[in-house]
């Protein structure tokens, strides 16, 4: 389980702490947005009401992208930048490289726990309990590309992200589906579908469908394609041999070349967040270059701050606590009952929002004030410099 310090302490993503920003290998840019991309995730996860949405804040149905389909792949290709930076001295030490994996393994092993315990609070139904999730692909993914940053080239790396790539696009577009026959892209019966309910039963599943999952073992591919883009962006700002706006054009010429890349391949292999398809890696990896490259120059190279860098290094310092919180206490507030069985969530929510405001907007304002209540929480943790590591 994670313990709390008040010393410097590694973020799960492997990033530097808030106490060291003020040296120059730090990006605070890195820290603000891995702090957006969090609180946007609790944004997104605690609506009021899940009946009563804005269509930016939920999930496209299949094909497609929305703003909510760019939280994910966002925070993974963070998880590849701050590698670049956590690992980078390890990776000039071969002797140091087996402690190095150790630590890795372990941060991956306990992100893998926490989601598990997550998906089996609070009725512990270990029968049905879904073993896919959002903490096992990142822990999938930082033990892969932890692994990787450390033992291969940074060519290598670039080699082995376009095999992933192709190699997905020619495994889902290619290969037939058991069972099922050719090969296709549908949310039951493509070969991703197959393989998980050949490996964890129906019964271990997402529980909205049962027979697919978005966050599933052969999508785990594309998504560790994604840490890669991280890492390389992330190898790319250290070259200071180059001038900080240098750089910066380059990343957004990168940037345009994986947008333009993602949707013209989007043509034959459509942008679909729960496939993790390889135009989807390319088009979100782009605009996470460009979202990285603006807050660089902002933030680390003209020394721009204001409220939202506060509000995201906040929220960024402790990233996967709050991830991890919220997601137990939403269940707790569902799980504990007033007045006639009314869930305490329900209870708060009809009381406090719904007789003031439209339903889409009472929905709306419930997610808001959450992300304010734990950014509350958050800023208490900040002023005493307590960094929950793991």
């Amino acid at each position: 389980m994670p313990t709390a310090t008040t010393q410097a302490a590694l973020d799960t993503t492997g990033a530097q702490p808030l106490a060291e920003a003020s040296q120059p290998a730090r990006l605070i840019s890195l820290d603000v947005f891995r702090g957006l991309t969090v609180a946007a995730m609790i944004l997104v996860n605690n609506p009021g009401d899940w009946g009563h949405i804005y269509a930016p804040l939920e999930h496209a149905k299949w094909h497609g992208c929305t703003p909510t389909d760019l939280i994910f792949p966002f925070f993974l290709f963070i998880v590849g930048v701050s590698i670049s930076y956590a690992l980078s001295a390890a990776r000039q030490q071969p002797a140091t490289h087996g402690a190095a994996m150790w630590r890795v393994l372990r941060r991956a092993a306990v992100l893998f726990g926490l989601g598990l315990l997550m998906a089996l609070y609070p009725k512990y139904e270990f029968d049905t309990v879904r073993i896919p999730g959002v903490l096992a692909r990142i822990s999938w993914v930082f033990l892969a590309c932890g692994i990787l940053f450390l033992k291969i080239s940074r060519r290598q790396q670039i080699g082995l992200l376009i095999g992933l790539l192709v190699g997905y696009n020619v495994l889902l577009q290619l290969v037939p589906v058991p069972g099922f026959g050719p090969a296709n892209l549908e949310p039951e019966t493509n070969l991703g579908a197959w393989l998980d309910r050949a490996v964890f039963t129906e019964a271990h599943l997402w529980k909205q469908s049962r027979t697919w999952d978005p966050e599933g073992l052969l999508g785990t591919l594309p998504a560790i394609a994604t840490g890669l883009l991280g890492m390389l962006v992330g190898q790319y700002l250290r070259r200071r041999e180059l001038e900080p706006a240098v750089r910066v054009v380059q990343l957004f010429v990168v940037a345009t070349g994986l947008i333009v890349g993602g949707l013209i391949w989007n043509l034959w292999f459509p942008i679909n967040k729960s496939l993790w398809t390889s135009s989807y890696v390319l088009y979100t990896g782009g605009l996470a270059t460009a979202a990285l490259a603006l807050l660089y120059w902002l933030c680390d190279v003209r020394g721009r701050r204001g409220w939202w860098t506060s509000f995201g290094q906040v929220y960024g310092v402790n990233a996967i606590t709050v991830f991890f919180l919220s997601g137990i206490v939403a269940k707790t507030l569902n799980a504990v009952h007033v007045g006639e069985g009314v869930p305490l969530k329900a209870w708060l929510y009809n009381t406090f929002f719904t007789p003031y405001f439209s339903p889409v907007n009472a929905s709306l304002a419930g997610a808001l004030v959450c992300v304010l209540i734990w950014f509350g929480v958050l800023w208490g943790m900040y002023r005493r410099n307590i960094i929950v590591k793991v």
